[in-house]
């Protein structure tokens, strides 16, 4: 039976916002992500106005590998979003243009019947997308309202307008983001440092199925040895001991607008002789886009290999099944090879991510973040991939990275949330 303690809302805009929300179901109404453009009895203006704003915001992202012309587009959108530099310390809470674009259409309703009817339940709001948190507050929502950052830094949109006179309360993922929204004139009240959600599935109350994972990954990302014998007295403290039994598992992730795609075949082509003997398994992510999973799927067929043979194509057309498969494909995964998304967090899970390129100002602000932690690694070029990673599982690297993930970046966020609401 649902214990509900908040109302869980997000966006169905690409995978970020409720690949955040995901492990917050728990405690939902209804074990529920109420999605606010696409809800049962959504206002169609305002369901057109999120479907034209997520089709040119996946156009533009596509377009940015075109180049001069398609960079230049993108460098304008990516303007609105930018992210400050956080040195020197200074007020920056004059709201930003994009936060202005969207409390002009706040003002003319955008929320209102979704409060309306959320407002009955008497439930905290809790919401993994800003403008959710805006129109929470602009259009008298009755309880208490929360907003989860998704990112390893924030832009001052994520403040609201008021940002000093604000019923917002901001669930941050580290120290360094509530310093940032100290700067955007939020309230010191108004801030909590939770860590991100990562699903519980991957961690454990006690992180045992973390540490249970982490160990088995570790032995196979230290193919010499190099890390256990430096760190051999650290490793023993933290890890059980375990026994492999299977190869060495690549997770390729695409994002929500598909950019990237073409990465995925490269990496098979490439290690296709290490696929066929058995020595290493690559998951293919196709999230819930059937033409993503589509253009696998005929990639595998023409290098003349098989997905029932150490090849995976993780897709489901539900988000929140979609997100179900790929956690539990990452419990077996070694290395985690995407772009510096809200992905970035799951180094957490003593997962070392291989990066490609950022794409826009908050995954900048991601790679630089997982670059310092050392649990991130630039993805060299991907078409000489059987060279290079080799060499990063020889030298030990890999796993200081997935050793360097797990003991530097806070994995318990989802039971620290819940937490907040166990009165």
């Amino acid at each position: 039976m649902n214990n509900a303690k908040i109302n869980l809302i997000a966006a169905d805009m690409g995978y970020g916002h409720q690949r955040a929300a995901y492990p917050l179901m728990d405690i939902a109404k209804d074990n529920q992500i109420v999605s606010i453009n696409n809800y049962d009895g959504v206002p169609e203006w305002e369901q057109k106005y999120w479907e034209n704003s997520l089709k040119s915001y996946e156009q533009i992202s596509r377009l940015k590998k075109i180049p001069l012309l398609g960079s230049l587009v993108f460098s304008v959108m990516d303007a609105f979003q930018k992210i400050d530099p956080f040195y020197p310390k200074r007020d920056l809470s004059k709201p930003t243009t994009q936060e202005k674009f969207f409390y002009r259409v706040v003002k003319k309703g955008l929320g209102k019947d979704l409060v309306e009817k959320l407002n009955k339940t008497n439930l905290p709001f809790l919401t993994t997308f800003f403008v959710a948190a805006y129109f929470a507050e602009a259009q008298k929502y009755n309880g208490d309202i929360y907003c989860v950052i998704c990112d390893t830094d924030a832009s001052r949109s994520w403040a609201n307008l008021d940002s000093d006179d604000t019923r917002v309360i901001y669930l941050l993922p580290s120290e360094k983001v509530r310093e940032r929204f100290l700067m955007y004139g939020v309230p010191e009240k108004n801030l909590i440092v939770t860590g991100f959600p990562l699903p519980k599935e991957n961690i454990g109350e006690n992180k045992e199925i973390l540490k249970a994972d982490l160990a088995v990954r570790l032995s196979l990302l230290d193919t010499k040895g190099v890390y256990f014998e430096k760190y051999s007295s650290l490793i023993k403290n933290y890890l059980p001991e375990k026994t492999v039994t299977r190869p060495l598992t690549i997770t390729y992730a695409v994002g929500g607008a598909g950019a990237q795609k073409e990465i995925g075949l490269v990496i098979l082509r490439n290690l296709k002789d290490k696929i066929v003997a058995g020595n290493l398994a690559v998951n293919l992510v196709a999230g819930n886009r059937p033409e993503i999973k589509k253009y696998f799927e005929d990639g595998i067929k023409e290098l003349n290999l098989d997905t029932n043979i150490n090849i995976k194509v993780i897709f489901d057309a539900d988000k929140v099944g979609y997100f179900k498969k790929f956690n539990q494909a990452l419990r077996s995964s070694d290395i985690l090879w995407t772009k510096p998304s809200e992905l970035s967090f799951y180094c957490a899970l003593g997962l070392p991510i291989i990066m490609s390129q950022p794409v826009g100002s908050q995954e900048d602000f991601n790679h630089e973040w997982l670059i310092n932690l050392g649990a991130g690694i630039d993805s060299y070029d991907p078409e000489h991939v059987e060279e290079w990673l080799p060499d990063l599982l020889e030298s030990g690297r890999l796993a200081r990275a997935a050793m360097d993930g797990f003991l530097n970046a806070e994995s318990m966020g989802t039971y620290n949330i819940e937490k907040l609401f166990d009165k």
